[in-house]
């Protein structure tokens, strides 16, 4: 396990490495009106759920980087269901906020709700996640990570782990990957792919494959299923922590030592990621960083004024991985 100093200096060195049928539920934050007496800038935002740590940051960082802002936000909860999300869009068109801001479900889908959005002359902006359209007019910017690149730290970062752990022979992989049809699910796996298919096709393959859904009860569950049909694994790829830490429950429940018979690496950065990695059962996590609410209200003004803005903001670097191990370790009293 490590000590406070050395996971600490894990922690900033895996960042540095690396450099997380219902109706969809919805709520208003009224702000106050924006300086110089103008008029309040009304914002439709749905998310795409709650389904993991890295989600519950981002909505957080949304609400209150809107609230900051001075700005209405209409926020609603699609619950991980594409039409929840159309739903939801089509409610803030028919209500005629100047702008609209999503992180879809998946990345195809949009187009007529999109078309809708351009008719009634409403900005559409994307975050976290891109989408597919027949007409990248129907959006105007997405505020976002290079997924793919993510994909690629991940497998480099392996590279450092099996060199730590002194691997030596074939190295046999589970992925976990993200929802179906999901833009960080498509890119993580294709970013991966790209580094072990130039540098490790020898050596390394990706014997099973699939989707945890982003949750932790779909990491455990297909993490058992994985261990029946391929007892042999010894590493373990989880699109996000959260797959990655219920895929460690299934692990321990199968008789074997997460991060020692089964290395891990895993991608967001969260508190209880950390928390695992502390105690040696992730052996490595590359940082996406959830806290895109200020880069969006930012957007978001310069669209209401009819600035150009660019076609793809990359997410700004921060301190969020570096905060998340600090909350990881454990109060001591001394």
């Amino acid at each position: 396990m490590l000590n406070r100093r050395n996971f600490l200096t894990a922690a900033v060195g895996v960042a540095a490495a690396g450099s997380l049928a219902a109706c969809a539920k919805e709520d208003d934050s009224s702000g106050s009106t924006s300086a110089g007496g103008s008029k309040t800038i009304t914002l439709g935002f749905s998310q795409v759920g709650s389904e993991s740590g890295w989600r519950s940051a981002n909505t957080d960082s949304v609400k209150s980087a809107a609230k900051e802002a001075g700005y209405n936000l209409k926020f609603s909860d699609a619950q991980q269901k594409q039409e929840n999300q159309i739903s939801a869009i089509r409610s803030y068109i028919t209500q005629g906020v100047d702008v609209i801001a999503f992180s879809p479900v998946v990345v195809t889908g949009w187009d007529a709700v999109l078309k809708e959005a351009k008719a009634k002359k409403i900005p559409v902006v994307l975050t976290d996640r891109s989408v597919e359209t027949s007409d990248e007019s129907l959006y105007v910017t997405l505020v976002g990570s290079d997924f793919t690149d993510e994909g690629r730290r991940a497998a480099k970062i392996l590279e450092k782990v099996l060199e730590k752990a002194g691997h030596k022979g074939a190295v046999k992989i589970a992925q976990l990957e993200g929802t179906t049809g999901a833009a960080p699910a498509i890119e993580r796996a294709k970013g991966f792919k790209e580094v072990m298919d130039a540098d490790h096709a020898d050596d390394w393959k990706i014997v099973v494959s699939q989707t945890g859904d982003f949750t932790r009860a779909g990491g455990k569950q297909v993490m058992a299923a994985f261990l029946q049909s391929n007892p042999d694994i010894n590493v373990l790829f989880a699109h996000n922590d959260d797959m990655g830490i219920g895929a460690i429950q299934a692990i321990e429940a199968a008789g074997k030592k997460p991060g020692k018979d089964i290395l891990i690496v895993t991608i967001d950065g969260v508190k209880d990621g950390f928390v695992a990695m502390s105690e040696g059962k992730i052996n490595a996590i590359v940082e996406c960083n959830p806290l895109l609410g200020p880069q969006l209200m930012e957007v978001v003004q310069k669209v209401k004024n009819g600035e150009t803005v660019e076609r793809w903001i990359k997410t700004k670097e921060s301190d969020f991985m570096q905060d998340q191990a600090k909350a990881a370790l454990p109060t001591r009293k001394y």
